[in-house]
């Protein structure tokens, strides 16, 4: 959610916003806003003069009883009532303003970085550094369930027949590997110095709202029926809604929070073949970092996240790039973000594993999330998320990336204390 103030001043700024983010079919609800908005106070002007009215009225009428004077005391009481319905008519109208305000300015993108490249979608996202060169093997890597079923480590029919599609049963050395990687995320992250939390896996609808659009809301989220509930998509929507509603001291930032939980993702539509197994799934884990801060250091701090989740993957021998999303690949809150890919050997291309996002104050604004500067006054923090790792899709780069020729796969040193010393994983079939 933008400043309001911003879109009264410079309605055209808001729109040339919007162009960029090729969203135009919103660019009327800019005109609308600003209709209500006028509306709004007008209604405002109109009402607090009825109240100041009804104030003079009230002291008079008591005179007038006192002066023996009923008649006009009658009529000031008569006067008083009109404004009385009147006030009563001006406040409903003005709760259906507001309300219909607020839907407005939360369709109303986030302003986007001048230096994220424009684009209509994801098609059109530019690709930045690249770490680690990637070697060709001299073999040719099978399909990552494939790699999995020989190592005993997979159990998707049974899955099937207890959740239904998009799920599994991770077993043996993978469901170790896989608790593995999350136990060195979580230790790398704390020795980052970032605050380790498990969240709540379920949040109530005004703190959904308050973290993404309506959209996502839609097409991610699983509400829990008869409930004011929805499960977490990811664990900073759980994260960021712990601060709403407050106003920290000064000195208490920057919040720098690493945190893990399950996530569950309606995931809809169909995928290729690289996409199914582990690669889209309803549910998953992940560990996350997110960090509040004053408003001048978030940039810093967008290139701090996304760096170290480059350092992790890095660390794990994994290569990996960063793809830097253009306007029209940006999330409605988003004010920049960026992918980190993971290099796949057998597709021979890179693929999504993790998502880095500045998101400005737009959630500060829709949750009530301030701080209280050094000269006293409130402001909204800004806000970003970024994903250590989330070992599904990351165990797909980790197996086909370290996969030998003999059907082993190397465990890298960083990871050996976790997996009780080895150093490789053998097929079992």
């Amino acid at each position: 959610m933008i400043d309001i103030n911003i879109l009264r001043e410079n309605p055209e700024l808001v729109k040339a916003n919007i162009k960029k983010k090729f969203q135009d079919k919103k660019l009327p609800v800019v005109d609308e806003i600003l209709t209500l908005d006028k509306k709004k106070r007008e209604l405002q002007q109109e009402g607090d003069a009825l109240r100041a009215q009804r104030n003079t009225l009230a002291k008079s009428i008591g005179a007038l009883m006192k002066e023996g004077k009923k008649a006009e005391a009658e009529e000031a009481k008569a006067v008083s009532k009109k404004n009385n319905d009147r006030i009563a008519v001006i406040e409903a109208e003005t709760a259906e303003i507001e309300d219909k305000l607020k839907k407005n300015m939360m369709i109303i993108p986030n302003f986007i970085a001048d230096d994220v490249p424009l684009g209509k979608d994801d098609g059109e996202n530019v690709e930045g550094k690249v770490f680690l060169n990637h070697d060709e093997k001299p073999f040719d890597v099978p399909y990552h369930l494939d790699i999995l079923e020989s190592l005993n480590g997979i159990d998707l029919d049974s899955a099937r027949r207890t959740s239904g599609n998009g799920f599994y049963y991770l077993t043996g050395d993978i469901a170790r590997l896989h608790s593995a990687v999350l136990s060195y995320a979580r230790d790398f992250m704390i020795d980052k110095g970032f605050t380790y939390c498990i969240p709540p896996y379920m949040i109530r609808s005004d703190v959904v709202s308050g973290v993404m659009s309506f959209e996502e809301m839609e097409g991610m989220m699983y509400k829990i029926e008869g409930e004011d509930l929805y499960l977490i998509g990811t664990s900073e929507h759980s994260m960021i809604g712990r601060f709403m509603g407050t106003i920290l001291p000064e000195n208490a930032l920057p919040q720098t929070l690493t945190s893990y939980s399950p996530c569950f993702r309606k995931e809809k539509g169909a995928h290729g073949l690289e996409e199914r197994g582990i690669y889209r799934i309803h549910q998953f884990e992940k560990q996350e970092m997110i960090v509040l801060c004053k408003p001048e250091e978030s940039d810093f701090w967008y290139e701090k996240l996304w760096n170290y989740t480059v350092e992790l993957f890095v660390s794990m021998e994994i290569p990996v790039r960063q793809l830097i999303c253009c306007s029209g690949d940006l999330a409605d809150l988003k004010y920049k973000s960026c992918d980190i890919e993971a290099w796949s050997p057998r597709q021979k291309k890179y693929f999504e594993v993790g998502s880095c996002s500045n998101l400005t104050d737009a959630q500060a604004r829709r949750l009530g999330i301030r701080y209280k500067n050094a000269s006293g006054k409130n402001e909204f923090v800004h806000t970003l998320n970024n994903t250590v790792v989330a070992p599904p899709r990351m165990l797909i780069a980790f197996l086909e990336n370290h996969l030998q020729a003999d059907g082993s796969v190397y465990i890298p040193p960083v990871l050996r204390p976790y997996m009780g010393g080895k150093e490789k994983l053998v097929p079992k079939k």
